[in-house]
């Protein structure tokens, strides 16, 4: 008799739809809620409130557009997945890069935030051996948690969350006694440049959950829950930096001037007790964002390599602990080497446009996919917006305000990491070819 073929490993498939929610959440606030308030009202004063609402609103119209596309797909890859569906495997491709280059470099820089915080008590942390180290067992530890299996990496990132939401709701909770409804009041004019201003700036903000599909093929029943955790991570996300801003605009007299608006204001109406738990709350916040970026980043690796995009060493999955090891290993090195090296910070210019081609490009996905031609090449839709077209055309012009406020540099940027993944995509096909 001849020897039974060895199964095929796979990943496992614990991820549920709150699993789901949480990394959209994890991956949505990260340290940018602590230090946004003071921002966004220097532009815009007292109208700040609405603006949150207003940019929460227009990143719900992308996202719905990402459940609808999400809820056709099963496999690991998320917007690399619908892109390549849609457009191709060069366009494909190309999201898929910018995703994993977006997720490392700002895996890199999340650590070093995090040392950043750890340095106001400890000053240690922030140089010399003590930043190497510091930096090396946080960037290890999520690596760690990510090879282990999906469940911890989930429930980790539960725990994070929570661990980030809980201290923003009972700043919420307390502070809302202790606002001054008069200073809530809109008052004067702003001007075009201000208003788009705090758009960007909040755009950006909002931004992160475009990863809830990517580990699909790790979650139970993806097509009927993905929808649920894109819309859900937007309402809560909107909910918590709405009322922040409420509770920071109108408790804090100096708020214009404050870095750590969040902190400032819980020291005065709860004292030094209520800034250090929001001060834990931020690092809980950037630690869960951190943990977060391995898993989807490695993700996006393995979802390449998978589809024969990247050598097949990415695609290795661990007979144990049924986690895309290679990937996970190879994304948390690069991260650590960024780092460590600071040169995160030039590589990180290009997630503008990263952001911009993934958002563009599954909105775009949402309407081309509705096409009959796709019929019976992909899956159909559990979840389909109404009205038509109307809302993916308008989540394209929202995505598309992200061009009109890039930076050169950014443009840059991004032009150069689009270009590298157009060589390593052609390298790649021709290594592909001659085997």
């Amino acid at each position: 008799m001849e020897p039974a073929a060895e199964p095929t490993l796979t990943l496992r498939r614990e991820l549920g739809k709150w699993d789901l929610t949480a990394i959209g959440v994890n991956q949505t606030i990260g340290s940018a809620i602590f230090i946004l308030p003071s921002q966004v009202a220097a532009q815009i004063g007292n109208w700040s409130p609405f603006a949150f609402v207003a940019i929460g609103l227009a990143s719900l119209l992308v996202a719905l557009c990402f459940a609808e596309v999400g809820s056709r797909f099963e496999r690991t890859g998320g917007p690399y997945l619908y892109t390549r569906a849609a457009f191709g495997r060069f366009v494909g491709f190309e999201v898929g890069w910018m995703q994993w280059v977006t997720r490392v470099t700002s895996q890199a820089g999340v650590a070093n935030g995090i040392v950043l915080a750890l340095g106001f008590y400890w000053p240690a942390f922030t140089t010399g051996a003590g930043r190497a180290i510091t930096l090396t067992a946080i960037t290890l530890a999520m690596g760690w948690i990510n090879l282990r299996g999906i469940r911890l990496s989930a429930f980790a990132i539960d725990f994070f969350t929570i661990a980030k939401l809980l201290p923003l709701t009972l700043f919420i909770l307390v502070g809302l006694w202790f606002v001054d409804v008069s200073r809530l009041s809109p008052l004067g004019a702003v001007s075009l440049t201000q208003i788009s201003t705090a758009a960007l700036l909040l755009i950006f903000a909002f931004g992160g959950y475009d990863v809830i599909g990517v580990p699909a093929g790790e979650a139970a029943d993806p097509r009927k829950h993905l929808p649920f955790a894109f819309v859900g991570t937007i309402l809560t996300v909107t909910a918590i930096m709405t009322m922040a801003q409420i509770v920071t605009l109108g408790t804090l007299p100096n708020l214009l001037s404050s870095k750590t608006p969040l902190a400032d204001a819980s020291m005065l109406f709860v004292g030094a007790a209520g800034a250090l738990i929001i001060s834990a709350g931020s690092v809980a916040s950037m630690t869960g964002n951190n943990l977060g970026g391995v898993l989807t980043g490695s993700r996006m690796l393995f979802a390449l390599a998978e589809n024969g995009e990247l050598p097949r060493f990415f695609a290795k999955i661990h007979p144990r602990y049924r986690t895309p090891s290679n990937a996970v290993i190879f994304t948390t090195l690069v991260a650590l080497g960024l780092a460590l090296s600071g040169s995160f910070v030039i590589l990180a210019v290009a997630s503008a446009v990263a952001r911009l081609i993934t958002y563009t490009g599954a909105c775009a996905a949402t309407l081309r996919l509705r096409s009959r031609r796709f019929e019976g090449s992909v899956s159909p839709a559990t979840f389909v917006i109404p009205l038509g077209p109307a809302v993916p055309v308008l989540a394209i012009a929202v995505s598309l305000l992200i061009l009109a406020g890039a930076t050169s540099a950014q443009l840059l940027g991004g032009a150069a990491g689009l270009a590298a993944g157009a060589a390593l995509f052609f390298v790649n096909g021709r290594l592909r070819g001659s085997r």
